[in-house]
């Protein structure tokens, strides 16, 4: 069955990497690729409009931007995709097949960069994923219509939406990990440091695990976008 899914692209500020994101979308198996915009100040929903079959414009915050396309979206999948992250080829046909033995599921990662370090991150999430059935924003994530509703969406929290949902996920049924990449952006690695930036996200997700709020996560992670 052809045109199954629909995917959902939450944008803030990401003129430099919406264009080629969006460009990659167009499987058989994609229904409609859905934008919805947090507020940009950079060009952004201007950008994604001839790429894009909706282009919505939201109050910022990644969940309340996802359940926003979601709400709109027509198709019996949904896919959630960052702005800086391209799918491999077969993607479509990927998510298809697995939503048909699992509730949803994710893919493996790869970072944008080169070099050793990059790849032991890349390998380290992979395998933390696969082990712990979690999975984070960056590694796109899939599930059945009927699952993501009766779970209620994404919880509308400042950080961690994407692990509280596959908490959710694991509960009800099996999540499919899928062995093809796709690729993301590794500036948050560039930018502030890998050690720095590793360490951050594995104290947060600590704290997170012990009980903290995601608001008082979001401003420990905030300096590290």
């Amino acid at each position: 069955m052809s045109g199954e899914i629909s995917i959902v692209v939450p944008t803030h500020n990401e003129a430099a990497a919406i264009a080629a994101t969006l460009a990659r979308l167009r499987e058989p198996e994609i229904l409609e690729v859905i934008v919805v915009d947090g507020g940009s100040d950079d060009g952004t929903p201007d950008l994604a409009r001839p790429l894009a079959d909706r282009v919505l414009e939201t109050s910022a915050g990644r969940a309340r931007q996802m359940n926003a396309g979601a709400r709109t979206a027509r198709g019996s999948i949904l896919f959630f995709l960052h702005a800086d992250t391209r799918v491999p080829e077969g993607f479509g046909a990927d998510i298809v097949a697995a939503c048909a033995r699992a509730i949803g599921g994710r893919f493996d990662v790869e970072l944008d960069a080169p070099g050793v370090v990059f790849r032991l991150i890349e390998s380290a999430i992979n395998l933390r994923s696969r082990w712990s059935r979690l999975a984070t924003g960056d590694q796109g994530l899939f599930l059945r219509r009927e699952v993501f509703e009766a779970l209620g969406g994404y919880p509308e929290i400042a950080l961690l939406e994407d692990l509280a949902l596959c908490a959710k996920m694991k509960r009800r049924g099996r999540l499919a990990a899928l062995r093809s990449r796709v690729r993301t952006s590794a500036r948050r690695w560039q930018r502030h440091g890998t050690l720095r930036t590793v360490l951050l996200m594995w104290w947060i997700r600590s704290l997170y695990a012990l009980g903290a709020s995601p608001g008082r996560l979001a401003r420990l992670y905030r300096p590290a976008r």
